[in-house]
């Protein structure tokens, strides 16, 4: 979860910043992804904003860190592998996960537990057989001077 928290830092997003780190099934990271904008989307020209109509908010043009972590992967098959995130996938990301054959799903945070968009992942997750658990904290803290 370490790995997938430190890949959320490179977000630009001032407001929620998500990594996603894919290991292999003995432990091996394989990719990992953070929320921002595609490859040749300046930040600079595409809004942050939460609030507005689609074309002037950031949903119509972030790609999630679980979907990023999967198109980073540049080895065979991701069959079987895990997935840490920081935030729990929403359904969009669940699609991705199924598809790309990732069995586990370890989360952090589901602040959006309940919401429409996160029954739904559980729903596809439940059907499909991907394991979803909640990371358990150590207590273990990781310092970084940068």
């Amino acid at each position: 979860m370490g790995i997938s928290k430190l890949a959320g830092m490179r977000s630009k997003d001032p407001n929620t910043q998500v990594g996603a780190c894919i290991v292999s099934e003995d432990n091996n990271i394989l990719s990992m992804g953070y929320n921002g904008f595609p490859k040749g989307c300046s930040d600079d020209d595409f809004p942050w904003d939460r609030e507005g109509d689609m074309l002037h908010s950031k949903y119509a043009y972030v790609t999630h860190s679980e979907l990023n972590a999967i198109l980073n992967f540049r080895g065979g098959s991701l069959e079987g592998s895990k997935l840490y995130v920081s935030l729990f996938p929403c359904n969009e990301c669940a699609k991705a996960i199924i598809q790309s054959g990732i069995k586990t799903v370890i989360y952090d945070s589901d602040k959006y537990n309940g919401t429409p968009g996160n029954t739904a992942a559980k729903r596809m997750f439940d059907a499909a057989g991907v394991t979803y658990v909640k990371y358990e904290h150590t207590g273990r803290t990781l310092s970084i001077d940068v």
